[in-house]
């Protein structure tokens, strides 16, 4: 084997959680028969047995962010796909792991884990490898509005953009990934850009109700996210701000997230917090309302304004649709070196071949 040769395997990490099996079921659908990562070998196992593949369907053992990465660099797969959460400090570790040469898929959605993983864009670039980080609902649905609506037209001077996810909700507990995200949210703060540059502001800023097109109504506030800075690069719009349907909107809730944020600050009490939330019971629910929809609003220097719309159905769902897409196409060769965006990584009618569609106005 040469240096940089890859066994063409597809692996998926975190491989026994909601997502992670979606991911699977979907690959299989493509042809793909992936490589099914985690702590757990009984659990993967019989996600594996659920795959119809029989004994196909290889695991591999492993916990940590570390352990993972040691595993990726012996191994060297192709493809390596991230659910397993905290992607403000798997993604790079792991990320790095796969370069030379192989590729990254995440699904990371706040601010924090998708800068970090987009400066690692020219590391990629000279490894040959191909990083896609956002590969879910809230970052595609609301970059690729933006990027269609900006398609051979001139930088815009303002864009807004909103994730409206409507998610069913799986009985159990909410684990440790979904909650530590939570968390990492919260003590990001809120970030916007204003004259060309990132500005904070407050949790829970900039709140709206918005009418749907399906006719239902959803209220949004602001949110650290990595919409944030999908937006900013697809347009380059000086202004930009995002809202999410997931923020709480009523004012003793906003008035209460920024003080929450400098408490999980402390990194004892971000781990209290943290164990805690993952052991939250959810109830099983249907999604609060008809379809998931990426929203957004561009505006030129003259005045002129275009409003566009991506209808999906479960957001959870469609993140699974997106990932699964993205992989696919890196393990049939389509990437091109560098870490994106997902909507940067093979264009806008990336969503709609997840899934989607658009109404753009």
């Amino acid at each position: 084997m040469t240096q940089h040769a890859r066994t063409g395997e597809v692996w998926i990490l975190g491989a026994t959680g909601r997502i992670g099996r979606a991911v699977a079921q979907r690959l299989v659908a493509r042809g793909l028969t992936p490589v099914l990562v985690g702590r757990d070998g009984e659990r993967l196992r019989r996600a594996g047995a659920r795959l119809g593949r029989g004994d196909e369907v290889k695991v591999v053992i492993a916990g940590t962010a570390e352990s993972i990465a040691g595993h990726v660099r012996r191994q060297r797969p192709a493809v390596v796909v991230n659910t397993i959460g905290a992607y403000a400090e798997t993604a790079v570790p792991i990320a790095r792991a796969c370069m030379p040469g192989g590729h990254y898929v995440d699904l990371a959605a706040d601010l924090t884990a998708v800068s970090r993983l987009l400066d690692l864009h020219q590391d990629a670039i000279a490894a040959g490898s191909t990083l896609v980080t956002g590969a879910g609902f809230g970052v595609l649905a609301t970059e690729a509005v933006v990027a269609k609506l900006c398609e051979d037209r001139p930088p815009p001077s303002r864009v807004r953009v909103d994730a409206l996810a409507s998610v069913a909700t799986e009985g159990g507990v909410m684990g440790h990934a979904v909650a530590a995200t939570v968390v990492d949210v919260i003590t990001t703060g809120v970030r916007r850009y204003a004259n060309g540059r990132p500005a904070r502001t407050r949790m829970g800023a900039d709140p709206l109700s918005l009418a749907l097109p399906d006719g239902q109504t959803v209220k949004a506030a602001g949110v650290p996210s990595g919409e944030l800075l999908a937006a900013q690069r697809a347009s380059r719009a000086p202004s930009v701000t995002v809202t999410s349907a997931l923020v709480p909107t009523a004012p003793a809730a906003r008035a209460a997230l920024p003080l929450l944020g400098v408490l999980l600050s402390v990194p004892a009490l971000r781990r209290i917090a943290v164990r805690r939330m993952a052991r939250t019971p959810l109830r099983t629910a249907p999604r609060p309302r008809l379809h998931s929809w990426g929203h957004a609003v561009v505006t030129w220097p003259d005045g002129t304004t275009h409003e566009g719309w991506l209808r999906a159905d479960d957001g959870m769902d469609y993140t699974a649709d997106v990932a699964a897409e993205a992989t696919a196409r890196l393990a049939r060769g389509e990437g091109r070196p560098g870490a994106y965006t997902p909507a940067a990584a093979f264009g806008p009618d990336l969503a709609t071949a997840a899934g989607g569609t658009f109404i753009l106005g």
